[in-house]
Order: C-alpha cells, then structure tokens, then sequence
C-alpha cells in the first residue's frame, strides 16, 4: 500500500512534446535526491541552471532547478522541480532516474491529497484545483480560482459558526432548566434559527450555481422528425455541426456540442426524431434519444409551428427537469406562434435571443461575476443533507418545545457541513476525489 511517508515524483507537465517539461518530488527523500542529480542542494526557492544527472552521473538534460524546503511548500514537504526540455523520452528518463535514487511514482492527484493532509488547503480547495484545470469557461476558471482562495470554505465555515451559536444557546437551556427564563422560547433564539435558515437558503443556491458552473448544463433537443431540432442545433452552436435536409428522420444518431452562454457551459444534444414504426436504424436512434432524456438537465420540445400535430413526451425524466416548448418556423406562411412557448425560426435567428436567456433560466444560471465559486454535486446534496437535519430539528422545536431534538439535529447538520472541507471525511471519500486528478496534481 502507498504509504505518505514516501517520497513520489511525477510529471507535472501533460504528456506529449513541448518546449518545457517539468518534473516535480515531494516527500522526506526530496533532498538526498537533489543531491545526488544536481551535485548540491539548491538554493531554497531560487531558479537555479543545474545538470540533471542519474544515479550513474550521466547527464540526462540541463534546466532549471527549484527546491522548496518543508513546510514552506505545496505539499507541506520539500518539494524538487526539475524543468527541462519538453520531449516525451527526456522527462520519462528524468522520472526515471528519481525512482531510480529512492522515489515511487505519484498516484493521481497525491500532491494535492498531501496538501490537504498537511493541512495546506482544505477539501473544497483541493477539488477547486482540478476545476481550474478542467474549466470550460472563463467564468468557470475565476469561479474555481475563488474556490482555490478559499471563499467557498469561508461560506461554509460562517454557516457553522451560525450552527455552533445556536448550539450553544439551545444546549445551555437544557442544561440549566430551573431558570425562570424559558430560552426555547425567547426572541434572540427565534431571530438566529430565521437567520440560520437563510443563510442555509443562500448557500444552497449559490452551491446549486457552483454546481453548473462546474459540470455545465446539459439541454436535449427532442421532438417530431423534420420539427427543426437539427437546425436549431446549428444555429445556437453557430456552426453546421449536423446534416440538415427535407427528408424526415435525418438524424438517427445523437449529436452533442458545447456552447457558452454568458459564462454557462451548456452541452447540447440532438437526438432523432420521436415517431411510431420507424425504421431499424432509425430505432436505435430514438433508443438512445430516450438514454439521453433520463440524465437531462432541460429538454426543449421542438414543434413545428406550421403543424397542429406535435405529439407528446411521454418519456421518464429526472425529479425536477423542466420541458421547454419550442415552436419552430414562425417565419413560415400559416404558422402559429403560441404565448406558452418559445417561438423562434431556427432560419432567420429569430427569438435565439430570448431562446438562450430561457435556457440561462432553466440553469438557475446568474452572472455573479467576481461573487461565483465552482461546487461539486457532492456539496450539493451535503447541503441538501445539513438543511434537511436543521429544519427537523426547528420543526421538533415548534410542534413539541423539544431542546434536546434541536441539539442533537443540530449537531448532525454541523458534521454534514464538515463533510463539505474535509473537516469530517471518510477514507473512501478522499480516494474518490483525489483519484479524478492528473498524476502531476
């Protein structure tokens, strides 16, 4: 079993040839290998041009050398980088030679998890730094990066210190009962259970915001053959991403493209037409139209505004997900544009506009701006769970003046929300979360 007492090296930079490659050691062994590859031990935090040897003192490459003494590191350890030349063989040759000296390869993301164990960064940091690797969007990138400066810990810590006070006051009441004073039933503990609770409220929506964000917004196109699902596709992505023609069931196959709307990263799917007896391959399209509308965010029902016969959706959907109408060709002759739907013309543009701030709405999607921070479903459905323990306990407050119910809900939404930095986490959990990183993380 890996053990955190060894000394891990990887390549920091991604696979492939570029100019620079960057290898990077942490752990105890840090020194001696630095040692033995570059003659000396470096400067501390200073850029310094060294010949990188192997054990053998054959030179392998020539570059830069940095060395950050623990604890003043990112990991927490002293920490090695080696930065030379990008081609695949020098940095393999590189690592090579580290574990050669008495290193072990990195698993993924076993700096970061050493950060957090060395108490560097708490949970929802670490996970901010693969969200600024893998974001989609710039709006994605600064929210991540707030994440990384500790904002969305800081919300989080606030709600429970709020949950701490009220601990307190409802603990102490309990304790000394023969008070004249009944403090369950005094304004102050009434006033910080409402603000609790709306505190609850705001976190949970900007954790929901976080959340798409993070993993982005997926809309399904679906609808009648020849209703213009294709076509709209085309023209929110702007590009002819899928074969459009006259012959009904064109699409059998389902077609996906990322877009940005004002920051949201929304991937949208095209799926083939939904219709009785269709053919063999046309078949296995609807199928999978279908697989797609089970893990939908948003399904936008496309009619064909020049047809009374538009049909239904009478597929099973997520708890929640809002079906869009969408009435397409309005800028054909006959057609019948209708108050309760979108009505758009997928060949002239009109109504994209009010088409796309639809869809933002469905997202639950806001511009914070600079106020934003990436969440995870993980955060979401811990916050689902401290909110669901606090309001038990209010309502065993209110129905049956039960101090002692209120306590211990309290206590377990408090242990929730732990959850949430890494205050209160499983092994189990970790190994989740860290194995999403790449191995130089």
């Amino acid at each position: 079993m890996p053990s955190s007492a060894d000394t891990i090296v990887a390549a920091a930079t991604p696979p492939g040839t570029g100019g620079v490659g960057i290898v990077r050691v942490s752990g105890p062994g840090a020194e001696n290998i630095a040692r033995q590859m570059l003659g000396s031990l470096p400067e501390p935090r200073r850029a310094t041009f060294r010949q990188f040897n192997n054990a053998s003192g054959e030179t392998i490459d020539a570059g830069l050398a940095l060395y950050f003494p623990a604890p003043a590191s990112f990991t927490g350890e002293s920490v090695l980088e080696l930065q030379g030349h990008g081609g695949p063989l020098v940095v393999s040759l590189l690592v090579d030679a580290v574990i050669a000296i008495g290193a072990r390869r990195a698993e993924p993301g076993e700096f970061s998890k050493r950060a957090f164990l060395n108490d560097k960064l708490d949970l929802t940091q670490a996970e901010a730094i693969a969200d600024l690797i893998n974001a989609g969007t710039s709006q994605a990138a600064r929210a991540a990066l707030r994440s990384l400066s500790g904002d969305f810990s800081k919300a989080v810590t606030a709600l429970t210190q709020q949950l701490i006070h009220l601990r307190l006051h409802v603990e102490a009441a309990i304790d000394f009962p023969e008070e004249e004073i009944d403090f369950l039933s005094d304004e102050l503990l009434q006033q910080r259970l409402q603000q609790c609770a709306d505190a609850f409220a705001r976190l949970q929506d900007e954790v929901r915001q976080g959340r798409v964000l993070r993993d982005g917004f997926q809309v399904v196109i679906v609808g009648k053959p020849n209703a213009g699902k294709s076509s709209l596709l085309n023209l929110l992505s702007g590009q002819d991403a899928a074969i459009v023609t006259e012959v009904a069931g064109t699409t059998r196959d389902i077609l996906r493209e990322q877009i940005d709307i004002d920051g949201l990263a929304v991937e949208l799917v095209d799926t083939a037409g939904l219709r009785e007896n269709p053919d063999r391959v046309e078949k296995e399209g609807i199928r999978r139209a279908r697989e797609a509308l089970r893990v939908a965010d948003a399904v936008l029902w496309i009619q064909d505004a020049t047809d009374e016969d538009h049909g239904t959706i009478d597929e099973p959907l997520r708890d929640g997900v809002a079906i869009t109408v969408v009435r397409n060709k309005i800028d054909v002759n006959g057609a019948k544009p209708r108050d309760n739907a979108v009505n758009i013309s997928a060949k002239t543009g009109e109504g994209l506009d009010a088409l796309r701030q639809k869809i933002k709405a469905l997202a639950g999607h806001q511009n914070l701006g600079e106020g934003a921070f990436t969440a995870r479903k993980r955060h979401v459905h811990a916050l689902e769970r401290a909110a669901i323990h606090f309001a038990t306990g209010t309502t065993a407050l209110e129905e049956a003046h039960a101090g002692e119910l209120l306590a211990e809900e309290l206590r377990l939404a408090q242990h929730v929300l732990g959850e949430i930095t890494g205050e209160f986490s499983s092994d189990d959990l970790l190994g989740r979360i860290f194995s999403e990183f790449c191995i130089g993380k």
